[in-house]
Protein backbone atom coordinates (compact mmCIF):
# COMPACT_ATOMS: atom_id res chain seq x y z
CA UNK A 1 0.00 0.00 0.00
CA UNK A 2 1.41 3.42 -0.98
CA UNK A 3 1.26 6.61 1.05
CA UNK A 4 -1.93 7.91 -0.58
CA UNK A 5 -3.67 4.62 0.00
CA UNK A 6 -2.70 4.59 3.68
CA UNK A 7 -3.98 8.13 4.14
CA UNK A 8 -7.27 7.14 2.52
CA UNK A 9 -7.94 4.27 4.93
CA UNK A 10 -6.51 5.88 8.08
CA UNK A 11 -9.82 7.38 9.31
CA UNK A 12 -11.48 3.98 8.97
CA UNK A 13 -8.72 2.25 10.86
CA UNK A 14 -8.67 4.58 13.80
CA UNK A 15 -12.41 5.17 14.04
CA UNK A 16 -13.42 1.51 13.75
CA UNK A 17 -10.90 0.11 16.22
CA UNK A 18 -9.51 -2.30 13.61
CA UNK A 19 -5.96 -0.94 13.55
CA UNK A 20 -4.65 -4.01 15.39
CA UNK A 21 -6.08 -6.37 12.78
CA UNK A 22 -4.81 -4.16 9.95
CA UNK A 23 -1.24 -4.21 11.29
CA UNK A 24 -1.42 -7.96 11.78
CA UNK A 25 -2.52 -8.58 8.20
CA UNK A 26 0.16 -6.22 6.88
CA UNK A 27 2.73 -8.69 8.28
CA UNK A 28 1.96 -11.02 5.40
CA UNK A 29 1.11 -14.07 7.51
CA UNK A 30 -2.48 -13.20 8.33
CA UNK A 31 -1.98 -14.76 11.74
CA UNK A 32 -1.54 -13.43 15.25
CA UNK A 33 1.83 -13.84 16.93
CA UNK A 34 1.76 -15.55 20.33
CA UNK A 35 4.75 -16.16 22.58
CA UNK A 36 4.58 -19.33 24.74
CA UNK A 37 6.98 -19.33 27.68
CA UNK A 38 7.74 -23.06 27.82
CA UNK A 39 7.59 -26.14 25.60
CA UNK A 40 5.71 -28.44 27.99
CA UNK A 41 2.40 -26.59 28.10
CA UNK A 42 -0.46 -29.15 27.81
CA UNK A 43 -1.11 -29.80 24.13
CA UNK A 44 -4.83 -28.98 24.05
CA UNK A 45 -4.34 -25.25 24.35
CA UNK A 46 -1.34 -25.18 22.04
CA UNK A 47 -3.25 -26.96 19.28
CA UNK A 48 -6.10 -24.46 19.60
CA UNK A 49 -3.69 -21.56 19.18
CA UNK A 50 -1.95 -23.10 16.17
CA UNK A 51 -5.17 -22.86 14.15
CA UNK A 52 -5.17 -19.06 14.25
CA UNK A 53 -1.71 -18.01 15.39
CA UNK A 54 1.97 -18.29 14.71
CA UNK A 55 3.59 -19.55 17.89
CA UNK A 56 7.03 -18.81 19.21
CA UNK A 57 7.93 -21.18 22.03
CA UNK A 58 10.78 -21.36 24.47
CA UNK A 59 12.00 -24.81 23.51
CA UNK A 60 12.69 -26.17 27.00
CA UNK A 61 10.36 -27.75 29.60
CA UNK A 62 11.47 -25.14 32.12
CA UNK A 63 10.84 -21.44 32.74
CA UNK A 64 12.21 -19.23 29.99
CA UNK A 65 15.34 -17.37 31.18
CA UNK A 66 14.73 -13.69 31.72
CA UNK A 67 17.24 -12.56 29.11
CA UNK A 68 15.76 -14.92 26.52
CA UNK A 69 12.23 -13.78 27.33
CA UNK A 70 13.10 -10.11 26.84
CA UNK A 71 14.95 -10.86 23.63
CA UNK A 72 12.26 -13.02 22.04
CA UNK A 73 8.90 -11.53 23.02
CA UNK A 74 9.11 -8.50 20.72
CA UNK A 75 6.19 -8.11 18.33
CA UNK A 76 3.96 -10.61 20.12
CA UNK A 77 0.21 -10.01 20.09
CA UNK A 78 -0.30 -12.39 23.01
CA UNK A 79 1.70 -14.09 25.76
CA UNK A 80 0.84 -17.58 27.06
CA UNK A 81 2.64 -17.74 30.43
CA UNK A 82 2.69 -19.54 33.76
CA UNK A 83 3.09 -18.40 37.35
CA UNK A 84 6.87 -18.83 37.06
CA UNK A 85 7.06 -16.00 34.50
CA UNK A 86 7.33 -12.45 35.80
CA UNK A 87 5.30 -10.19 33.53
CA UNK A 88 6.42 -6.68 34.43
CA UNK A 89 7.14 -3.35 32.77
CA UNK A 90 10.36 -4.63 31.19
CA UNK A 91 8.58 -7.56 29.52
CA UNK A 92 5.72 -5.35 28.35
CA UNK A 93 8.20 -2.83 26.94
CA UNK A 94 10.07 -5.62 25.17
CA UNK A 95 6.85 -6.97 23.66
CA UNK A 96 5.95 -3.53 22.36
CA UNK A 97 2.67 -1.90 21.31
CA UNK A 98 1.42 -4.98 19.45
CA UNK A 99 0.79 -6.85 22.72
CA UNK A 100 -2.93 -7.12 23.42
CA UNK A 101 -3.28 -9.94 25.95
CA UNK A 102 -1.37 -11.80 28.65
CA UNK A 103 -2.92 -15.11 29.66
CA UNK A 104 -1.58 -17.23 32.51
CA UNK A 105 -2.20 -20.94 33.00
CA UNK A 106 -2.94 -20.40 36.70
CA UNK A 107 -5.62 -19.02 38.97
CA UNK A 108 -3.03 -16.82 40.70
CA UNK A 109 -1.83 -13.68 38.96
CA UNK A 110 0.58 -12.10 41.44
CA UNK A 111 3.38 -12.63 38.89
CA UNK A 112 1.70 -10.14 36.54
CA UNK A 113 1.92 -6.37 36.95
CA UNK A 114 -1.82 -5.85 36.66
CA UNK A 115 -1.72 -2.06 36.90
CA UNK A 116 0.91 -1.75 34.19
CA UNK A 117 -1.13 -3.98 31.88
CA UNK A 118 -4.28 -1.97 32.47
CA UNK A 119 -2.44 1.28 31.87
CA UNK A 120 -1.48 -0.03 28.43
CA UNK A 121 -4.89 -1.53 27.63
CA UNK A 122 -3.53 -5.10 27.76
CA UNK A 123 -6.14 -7.64 28.78
CA UNK A 124 -5.35 -10.39 31.30
CA UNK A 125 -6.67 -13.94 31.26
CA UNK A 126 -6.41 -16.52 34.04
CA UNK A 127 -7.92 -19.91 34.94
CA UNK A 128 -10.31 -19.79 37.92
CA UNK A 129 -12.79 -22.59 38.68
CA UNK A 130 -11.19 -25.29 36.53
CA UNK A 131 -8.51 -26.19 39.09
CA UNK A 132 -10.72 -25.92 42.18
CA UNK A 133 -11.39 -29.63 42.62
CA UNK A 134 -7.81 -30.67 41.91
CA UNK A 135 -6.39 -28.19 44.42
CA UNK A 136 -8.97 -29.09 47.07
CA UNK A 137 -8.16 -32.78 46.63
CA UNK A 138 -4.44 -32.11 47.00
CA UNK A 139 -5.11 -30.00 50.10
CA UNK A 140 -6.87 -32.93 51.75
CA UNK A 141 -4.13 -35.33 50.66
CA UNK A 142 -1.48 -33.06 52.17
CA UNK A 143 -3.48 -32.60 55.35
CA UNK A 144 -3.86 -36.36 55.84
CA UNK A 145 -0.25 -37.07 54.88
CA UNK A 146 0.93 -34.58 57.48
CA UNK A 147 -1.45 -35.41 60.30
CA UNK A 148 -1.09 -39.18 59.91
CA UNK A 149 2.67 -38.85 59.29
CA UNK A 150 2.61 -40.89 56.10
CA UNK A 151 6.01 -39.87 54.61
CA UNK A 152 7.66 -40.42 57.99
CA UNK A 153 5.98 -43.82 58.38
CA UNK A 154 6.98 -44.89 54.86
CA UNK A 155 10.58 -43.93 55.61
CA UNK A 156 10.56 -46.06 58.76
CA UNK A 157 9.10 -49.00 56.82
CA UNK A 158 11.83 -48.72 54.17
CA UNK A 159 14.79 -48.24 56.51
CA UNK A 160 14.16 -50.81 59.23
CA UNK A 161 12.42 -48.61 61.77
CA UNK A 162 9.33 -50.82 61.53
CA UNK A 163 10.11 -53.47 64.16
CA UNK A 164 6.61 -54.43 65.28
CA UNK A 165 3.18 -52.94 65.85
CA UNK A 166 3.22 -50.53 68.77
CA UNK A 167 0.26 -48.75 70.39
CA UNK A 168 1.65 -45.20 70.29
CA UNK A 169 4.15 -45.40 67.44
CA UNK A 170 3.47 -43.18 64.39
CA UNK A 171 0.26 -41.81 65.86
CA UNK A 172 -1.17 -38.48 64.75
CA UNK A 173 -4.39 -36.52 65.17
CA UNK A 174 -7.48 -37.45 63.17
CA UNK A 175 -9.99 -35.13 61.55
CA UNK A 176 -13.08 -36.61 63.22
CA UNK A 177 -14.24 -34.37 66.04
CA UNK A 178 -11.70 -31.66 65.23
CA UNK A 179 -12.05 -27.97 64.45
CA UNK A 180 -10.77 -27.01 61.01
CA UNK A 181 -10.02 -23.38 60.20
CA UNK A 182 -9.83 -22.21 56.59
CA UNK A 183 -8.23 -18.86 55.76
CA UNK A 184 -9.58 -17.68 52.41
CA UNK A 185 -13.09 -18.88 51.65
CA UNK A 186 -13.26 -18.48 47.90
CA UNK A 187 -13.83 -21.31 45.45
CA UNK A 188 -10.98 -23.48 46.71
CA UNK A 189 -11.59 -22.76 50.39
CA UNK A 190 -15.24 -23.73 50.05
CA UNK A 191 -14.32 -26.89 48.12
CA UNK A 192 -11.93 -27.84 50.93
CA UNK A 193 -14.70 -27.22 53.49
CA UNK A 194 -17.07 -29.56 51.64
CA UNK A 195 -14.48 -32.29 51.73
CA UNK A 196 -13.40 -31.96 55.37
CA UNK A 197 -17.05 -31.97 56.45
CA UNK A 198 -17.30 -35.58 55.28
CA UNK A 199 -14.68 -36.54 57.90
CA UNK A 200 -17.16 -35.81 60.73
CA UNK A 201 -15.33 -32.71 61.87
CA UNK A 202 -16.79 -30.93 64.87
CA UNK A 203 -16.65 -27.42 63.40
CA UNK A 204 -15.42 -25.62 60.31
CA UNK A 205 -14.33 -22.03 60.86
CA UNK A 206 -13.37 -19.60 58.15
CA UNK A 207 -11.82 -16.18 57.83
CA UNK A 208 -12.27 -14.22 54.61
CA UNK A 209 -11.54 -10.65 53.59
CA UNK A 210 -14.58 -10.53 51.31
CA UNK A 211 -18.14 -10.45 52.60
CA UNK A 212 -19.33 -12.30 49.49
CA UNK A 213 -19.00 -15.87 50.71
CA UNK A 214 -21.34 -18.84 50.81
CA UNK A 215 -21.08 -21.11 53.84
CA UNK A 216 -24.58 -22.59 54.12
CA UNK A 217 -23.68 -25.86 52.42
CA UNK A 218 -20.93 -26.68 54.90
CA UNK A 219 -22.22 -24.90 57.99
CA UNK A 220 -18.90 -23.09 58.26
CA UNK A 221 -18.77 -20.28 60.80
CA UNK A 222 -17.17 -16.94 59.99
CA UNK A 223 -14.75 -15.73 62.68
CA UNK A 224 -11.92 -13.27 63.06
CA UNK A 225 -8.42 -14.30 62.07
CA UNK A 226 -7.30 -14.47 65.69
CA UNK A 227 -10.31 -16.57 66.70
CA UNK A 228 -9.57 -19.00 63.89
CA UNK A 229 -5.93 -19.33 64.94
CA UNK A 230 -6.65 -19.94 68.62
CA UNK A 231 -9.55 -22.37 68.15
CA UNK A 232 -8.50 -24.55 65.19
CA UNK A 233 -6.83 -27.95 65.32
CA UNK A 234 -6.02 -27.65 61.61
CA UNK A 235 -5.32 -24.29 59.95
CA UNK A 236 -5.52 -24.33 56.15
CA UNK A 237 -4.35 -21.40 54.03
CA UNK A 238 -6.37 -21.03 50.79
CA UNK A 239 -6.19 -17.26 50.32
CA UNK A 240 -4.80 -15.35 47.36
CA UNK A 241 -1.45 -13.59 47.69
CA UNK A 242 -2.20 -9.85 47.78
CA UNK A 243 -0.59 -7.06 49.83
CA UNK A 244 -2.99 -7.71 52.73
CA UNK A 245 -2.08 -11.41 52.92
CA UNK A 246 1.68 -11.17 52.40
CA UNK A 247 3.29 -12.99 55.35
CA UNK A 248 -0.11 -13.14 57.05
CA UNK A 249 1.19 -16.23 58.82
CA UNK A 250 4.05 -14.73 60.81
CA UNK A 251 5.61 -15.39 64.19
CA UNK A 252 2.71 -13.78 66.03
CA UNK A 253 0.20 -15.89 64.11
CA UNK A 254 1.98 -19.17 64.83
CA UNK A 255 2.27 -18.29 68.52
CA UNK A 256 -1.52 -17.87 68.68
CA UNK A 257 -2.14 -21.37 67.36
CA UNK A 258 -2.56 -24.42 69.56
CA UNK A 259 0.68 -26.28 70.21
CA UNK A 260 -1.10 -29.30 68.71
CA UNK A 261 -2.17 -27.43 65.56
CA UNK A 262 -1.23 -28.51 62.05
CA UNK A 263 -0.73 -25.83 59.39
CA UNK A 264 -1.42 -26.51 55.70
CA UNK A 265 -0.61 -24.14 52.83
CA UNK A 266 -1.70 -24.76 49.25
CA UNK A 267 -2.08 -21.11 48.23
CA UNK A 268 1.17 -19.16 47.79
CA UNK A 269 4.47 -19.29 49.64
CA UNK A 270 4.41 -15.53 50.12
CA UNK A 271 1.48 -15.77 52.56
CA UNK A 272 3.92 -17.22 55.10
CA UNK A 273 6.94 -15.78 56.88
CA UNK A 274 8.94 -18.92 56.20
CA UNK A 275 11.63 -18.27 58.79
CA UNK A 276 8.91 -17.88 61.41
CA UNK A 277 7.34 -21.16 60.31
CA UNK A 278 10.68 -22.97 60.56
CA UNK A 279 11.17 -21.60 64.07
CA UNK A 280 7.63 -22.63 65.07
CA UNK A 281 8.22 -26.19 63.84
CA UNK A 282 11.67 -26.48 65.43
CA UNK A 283 10.41 -25.20 68.79
CA UNK A 284 7.16 -27.21 68.69
CA UNK A 285 5.13 -24.01 68.78
CA UNK A 286 2.84 -25.96 66.42
CA UNK A 287 2.75 -29.70 65.83
CA UNK A 288 3.42 -29.91 62.08
CA UNK A 289 3.04 -28.29 58.67
CA UNK A 290 2.20 -29.47 55.17
CA UNK A 291 3.29 -27.22 52.31
CA UNK A 292 2.62 -27.36 48.59
CA UNK A 293 4.05 -23.86 48.15
CA UNK A 294 7.23 -22.26 49.48
CA UNK A 295 9.53 -19.27 49.07
CA UNK A 296 11.39 -19.59 46.82
CA UNK A 297 10.29 -22.28 44.41
CA UNK A 298 11.90 -24.67 43.97
CA UNK A 299 12.97 -24.81 47.59
CA UNK A 300 16.77 -25.15 47.98
CA UNK A 301 17.82 -28.65 48.97
CA UNK A 302 19.57 -27.32 52.08
CA UNK A 303 16.38 -25.70 53.40
CA UNK A 304 15.68 -26.54 57.07
CA UNK A 305 12.14 -27.50 56.05
CA UNK A 306 13.46 -30.64 54.37
CA UNK A 307 15.28 -31.66 57.55
CA UNK A 308 12.22 -31.46 59.80
CA UNK A 309 10.28 -34.66 60.48
CA UNK A 310 7.17 -32.65 61.28
CA UNK A 311 7.00 -30.97 57.87
CA UNK A 312 5.82 -32.37 54.54
CA UNK A 313 6.89 -30.40 51.46
CA UNK A 314 5.45 -30.94 47.96
CA UNK A 315 6.67 -29.28 44.71
CA UNK A 316 3.62 -27.07 44.00
CA UNK A 317 1.39 -29.76 42.47
CA UNK A 318 -1.98 -28.47 43.69
CA UNK A 319 -3.59 -28.42 40.25
CA UNK A 320 -1.61 -31.33 38.86
CA UNK A 321 -4.40 -33.64 37.80
CA UNK A 322 -4.29 -34.53 34.12
CA UNK A 323 -7.83 -33.28 33.57
CA UNK A 324 -7.30 -29.96 35.35
CA UNK A 325 -4.07 -29.10 33.55
CA UNK A 326 -5.53 -29.89 30.11
CA UNK A 327 -8.59 -27.75 30.84
CA UNK A 328 -6.38 -24.93 32.13
CA UNK A 329 -4.35 -24.99 28.92
CA UNK A 330 -7.43 -24.84 26.72
CA UNK A 331 -8.93 -22.02 28.78
CA UNK A 332 -5.68 -20.04 28.53
CA UNK A 333 -5.67 -20.47 24.76
CA UNK A 334 -9.32 -19.44 24.46
CA UNK A 335 -8.64 -16.38 26.61
CA UNK A 336 -5.91 -15.35 24.16
CA UNK A 337 -7.99 -16.01 21.05
CA UNK A 338 -10.99 -14.13 22.39
CA UNK A 339 -8.90 -11.10 23.33
CA UNK A 340 -7.11 -11.01 19.97
CA UNK A 341 -10.43 -11.22 18.16
CA UNK A 342 -11.83 -8.46 20.37
CA UNK A 343 -14.42 -10.76 21.92
CA UNK A 344 -15.49 -11.54 25.47
CA UNK A 345 -12.86 -13.65 27.22
CA UNK A 346 -13.99 -16.81 29.04
CA UNK A 347 -12.02 -15.79 32.14
CA UNK A 348 -10.78 -12.21 32.12
CA UNK A 349 -9.32 -10.56 35.19
CA UNK A 350 -11.48 -7.52 35.78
Amino acid sequence: MNYKGLVAVAPYLFNSGTLCKFIRNMSGTGKYQVYVTRSDMPHGGIELLKKQCNLKLWDQPSPVPRSEFLKSVGGANGIFCSLTDKIDKDVLDAAGPTLKVVATISVGYDHIDVQECRKRGIRIGYTPDVLTDATAELTLALLLSTSRRLPEAQHEAKTGGWVSWAPTWMTGPGLAGSTVGIVGFGRIGQAVARRVKSFNTKRILYYNRSEKTEAKETGAIKVTFDELLTQSDFVICCCALVPDTKELFNKAAFEKMKRTAIFINTSRGGTVDQSALIEALQNNTIRAAGLDVTTPEPLPLDSPLFKLKNCVVLPHIGSASIEARNTMSELTANNILAALNESEMPAELK
